[in-house]
């Protein structure tokens, strides 16, 4: 049963639900300068370190929480649909599993759709892994990658890209509600839809057809459930129950289990999509830490912790 901190949280995101039936659709602009993923906002703490970057033609931002490993690196992979999300609305989830991991972030503003279809998210983000790896210097065995949502989606693309390209892979993987199957296909897409404060099914279908653009949605580096997930790092899952993408997670999962990588779903009962976003509950606390104890596990130390 969610903590009253989470009810509180699920009931302000079923009262913005409520309050936005029936009023005229907005803008994309201002769709996406209104973006709230979670209950509310919540800013890069002030003692992260925010340094603006290209990294390899891509926008992003080095957040450089104290005390990190600076030769340890989280790629950090948002979500929104692939259309919607910034360091604005996930900066401070970002830094906060860079803290928990002790390791340094580099957030990426990849390409939104529609203006920029598939597959230009996945190329992005691989431009910043190859820039990582080159620019930076950094070994893949230092880094990891997170991402939430569409960020999720995005991150496993990558593993599968890499892998095919026969290019070393990070040592570890976070997905929080990952967004891997653009059919729409997964059960929980009609028996959760009373119980999802966030999403819909027409939603859902209209963001992924925004970003496929005509293009097959079982193409692997857009909807990875459907690639071989064989020879992919270690994965950590984190889903709720109250979340129309919850089959996502527990098909991949399945799939990942059956082809052998070391995968750990966690799934919270009642709690939304990306519930990590949810700052000051103790849902999203416990999520954190659990994030942060599996990347200091799997991503080697290259100095020493006080």
């Amino acid at each position: 049963m969610p903590s009253q901190a989470m009810q509180d949280a699920l009931d302000a995101l079923w009262n913005r639900r409520k309050a936005s039936a029936g009023q005229a659709p907005p803008t994309l602009e201002e769709l996406r300068a209104g973006f709230v993923p979670g209950d509310r906002l919540h800013p890069v703490p002030d003692d992260v370190q925010v340094t603006d970057v290209t990294a390899g033609g891509v926008p992003a931002h080095w957040l450089t929480p104290p005390g990190t490993d600076p030769g340890r690196v989280l790629l950090f992979l948002h979500g929104g649909g692939f259309e919607f999300g910034s360091v604005r609305s996930d900066g401070e989830l970002a830094a906060r599993l860079g803290r928990a991991g002790r390791m340094r972030v580099l957030f990426l503003e990849y390409r939104l759709a529609p203006e920029h279809t598939f597959p230009a998210a996945i190329d992005d983000v691989l431009g910043a892994w190859r820039w990582l790896r080159s620019d930076q210097g950094l070994g893949a065995g230092s880094m990891s990658v997170a991402g939430d949502s569409a960020g999720g989606g995005l991150a496993v693309a990558l593993l599968v890209a890499l892998r095919d390209a026969g290019e070393a892979l990070p040592a570890a993987t976070v997905l929080m509600s990952p967004t891997v199957d653009l059919t729409s296909s997964g059960a929980s897409m009609t028996d959760r839809v009373d119980q999802d404060p966030i999403s819909t099914p027409a939603l859902l279908r209209q963001l992924a057809a925004d970003y496929l653009a005509g293009a097959d949605p079982r193409t692997p580096l857009a909807s990875p459930l459907f690639a071989s997930l064989a020879g992919l790092p270690p994965l950590l899952i984190q889903v709720g129950t109250a979340d129309l993408l919850l089959s996502d997670s527990e098909r991949l999962a399945a799939a990942a289990s059956a082809a052998s990588v070391d995968v750990t779903l966690h799934i919270g009962e009642g709690l939304p999509h990306v519930y990590p976003l949810l700052l000051g509950t103790p849902e999203a606390a416990e999520a954190t830490e659990q994030t942060g104890k599996f990347l200091r596990a799997r991503v080697p130390a290259t100095v020493e912790q006080p």
